[in-house]
Parts: structure tokens; sequence; C-alpha cells
């Protein structure tokens, strides 16, 4: 594909998830945005335009992940930009938020650099930063929001791990709510999760494991949601799991506060049971929860109480996994599988295709403060296009992902990304 020439997608089905508009048509592609799209862009309506037919599947804006863990730098046997964006462009995304807890910690500007021109070099897909919250990620000394947003980063966070010190917390809220920087932040109390490894209850105790308690994860919502209150500041709960914290979140937005909450792929479509007999790959934190809950964060999707899914991936190598339930490494990829796993969803009629697609591009994007996630004259040409019915089983050692810790290893799927496009470039096909 000439990178000059214009590029017309045809026959295709057009879905905007903002406005839920649905219809046949084409896109114009030029310059690596789009210039015109609608049912009267269609073969032969431009010339010299080189011709994609996209075989009647769904063209949809790209989808944006802000939680996944990438090795680049310091841990590359683990997952590297280029992996993890190949991983992404099979999955249909096309924006990757990479988390700061490499090594060394992404909590100075000339490392936020280094990546982003790496990722510039290596990578298929868009590549953006979320630097440390707090320097090391060690919840102790506030990072230099200021100079870390100059140097490209779009949000600060400590990855997976929380802040418990609450006058570092309110303190970076009120510099981030000075630099419009949206603070990003693992809901758990260390100290409540003890020696835990999965949700406390009744199935934990037949596996005779250490349960964690829902409160670990609503006490330190509730503390955060009350410095929100003090500062004004922007704020985001990476990953909530329980109906517990629907209900602080719930309270905060009809407060009018400036809160926001993701959820995990996979607390939307898995829950403790599926741990079965120590299903190491299973062990995630937060941990599954039960079926009510799990139903509980599928409904708060919904009707938007729920604003981002995110794929929380998380490469693990062998050697963390092929431990014990209690001693092994928490974490699981999910970048190439998010997607066909939400769509579980859509066929099971608990959530609309739109929405689905909503939470997994528009809002993010927006959250973020990136120009992604829609379908719009001028936009970037971050482009999917996705046969939904289309079946498949999740062949774990053909994932593109260096370590091969899924979830769904074995799973029945439907819907694959059979063409992904960045900034009007063709990365991945699948025939």
């Amino acid at each position: 594909m000439s990178e000059h020439r214009p590029v017309l997608l045809t026959n295709a089905r057009l879905l905007d998830p903002v406005t839920g508009r649905e219809g046949p048509g084409g896109v114009l592609v030029a310059g690596g945005v789009i210039r015109d799209f609608g049912h009267d862009v269609v073969a032969g309506s431009v010339a010299d335009a080189e011709m994609v037919d996209c075989g009647g599947n769904l063209v949809v804006p790209g989808l944006v992940d802000l939680r996944a863990f990438i090795g680049e730098p310091g841990e590359e046997y683990r997952e590297t930009l280029r992996s993890a964006s190949e991983a992404a462009a099979a999955g249909g995304v096309t924006t990757v938020v990479a988390q700061p807890n490499t090594s060394p910690v992404i909590d100075d500007p000339a490392v936020v650099d280094f990546v982003l021109r790496r990722a510039r070099d290596t990578s298929i897909v868009n590549i953006r930063v979320a630097a440390a919250l707090t320097k090391g990620c060690r919840g102790q000394e506030m990072s230099e929001i200021g100079l870390l947003k100059e140097a490209g980063a779009v949000a600060v966070t400590d990855g997976d791990r929380p802040v418990t010190n609450a006058q570092v917390m309110r303190r970076a809220l009120m510099y981030a709510r000075v630099f419009d920087m949206p603070v990003i932040h693992h809901v758990e109390d260390p100290n409540l999760v003890g020696e835990g490894v999965m949700n406390e209850g009744e199935f934990a105790t037949r596996l005779g494991l250490p349960g964690i308690p829902r409160a670990a994860e609503t006490i330190m919502l509730e503390r955060d949601i009350r410095l929100v209150e003090l500062t004004g500041g922007r704020y985001h709960a990476a990953m909530i799991s329980c109906r517990e914290s629907l209900d602080v979140i719930r309270r905060a937005k009809h407060a009018g506060l400036p809160v926001t909450a993701g959820v995990s792929i996979n607390h939307l479509t898995l829950n403790e049971m599926d741990i079965g007999s120590y299903r190491t790959f299973l062990k995630l934190n937060p941990p599954l929860r039960n079926e009510e809950d799990r139903l509980a964060m599928v409904e708060a999707v919904a009707e938007g109480l729920i604003d981002v899914i995110v794929s929380d991936h998380n490469p693990q190598d062998v050697e963390t996994k092929r431990l014990t339930f209690a001693e092994c490494a928490p974490g699981a990829i999910g970048l190439e599988t998010m997607l066909s796993a939400g769509l579980r969803l859509v066929e099971a009629g608990q959530i609309s295709l739109p929405r689905l697609l909503e939470a997994m591009s528009g809002t993010p994007a927006k959250l973020a403060g990136l120009d992604a996630g829609r379908m719009a004259k001028g936009a970037p040409a971050d482009l999917i296009a996705l046969d939904p019915e289309m079946p498949w089983v999740v062949d774990a050692a053909a994932l593109k992902s260096r370590c091969k810790n899924t979830p769904f290893d074995e799973a029945r799927l439907s819907g694959k990304v059979t063409m992904t496009m960045v900034a009007g470039r063709i990365v991945h096909t699948y025939r």
C-alpha cells in the first residue's frame, strides 16, 4: 500500500460508537487522517484511490487501552514495545497507554522521552505513556508532574501500586489539577489485602486460600473521593471490581466531582469460579469476584456508571506463573483478546455494541486527552475492520505477546479483527 495515495475502505458497515449511527458506506483516508466517510463514499467515487474491500465487515474507531504493562525498558523478556504493539494491532487496539512501573520507573522526563522515541522506532501502533505519580512508584514523594506532562505523559499513576499516604495523594491531586492531568489510582489497601490471593468468601475457603475482602478496595476508594472533594483534581479509579465500589462512584458523580472509573475485561467476563483447580493465569489484581459482582460491573458499564474498559495487560513469564496459586505472580495478558471477550456481553444482550466500543475507544481517549477513538472528518485514521461473528479458539502459543499467560486459553470466542489501520497505514490483516 502506497503511503502517498489516498486509501478508500469500501464495502463496509460503518459504526460510530459516539452517536450509535450504523450503516453501509466507506471511508476515504489521505495524509493519515479521515477525509470523508458515509454511504456515498463508494468505489469509484475518488480518482486514483487505493481500494480496500472490507467484505461487509464493521469499520469502527480503533480501541484505546488505558492500562497495559509493557516491560520495556528493563523487562523486555516479559514484553517489548514491538511485541506489545503487534498484540495490540491483532486485537484492534490502535493506542496503548503504557504503565510506568518498568525498570527504571518512568518517573523522569528523560525516561518518558526515551519510551516515546523508542516506540516511534519500533511500534506499529500508537504508544502513549502514563508517568509515575510518585518517585519510584514508592508512594512517598510526588513526581514532577508538570515536567512529565511537558515530556509527553498523558496521565500519572503508580500502576498496580496504591498510594497509601493520604497527604501525598492529596498533594498529587492538587498539583495534577494545576496541569490538568488525570490521576489514575489502583484502589487497594495493601494492609487489608495482607496475604490474600483471591476473593474472600466461601470459594476461597473451600480452596484453602487466604481471601482479599472487598473492603480493601472500597475503603481506599472512599478515601480518594474525599481527597477529590478537598482538591478538585481529576481522578480515575483504574479498576473497580465489586458492587460496593459502584455505590461510591455513583455518589461521587451525583455530587459533580471529576471522577471516572474503569474495569478490566477480565472482571466483566470471568468470576472467581473460573479459577477452578488453582488456575494461576486467573490470579489477578484486583481478584476475580463472585458472579453477583461481575453482573453488577456489566450493568454499570451498560448504564455508563463505569466509563472505561481496559485489558489490564500484564505479561508474566512461565517461571513466575509455574508456582502454586498462592506464590505465583498476579496478572494476565489481554491486548489481543479484550474486544473478542467483550463481544460475549454483546451476544448475551447485556451491553450494546456501540456502548462496548465507546468504553474501549472514545471515552478512554477523552480521559487521556488524546485525539483518538472517534470517526470524524479530520480525525486520525486509526480504524479497525471487525467481523463480530467470526468464531475462533484462543491458542496461547499463537498470540503475539511474548508471554502466554492468557485467562482465555482454549476459549471459544466470536469476533475477529480483520484489519487494523494506524494513521492511514494498514498494520494488521487477518484472513
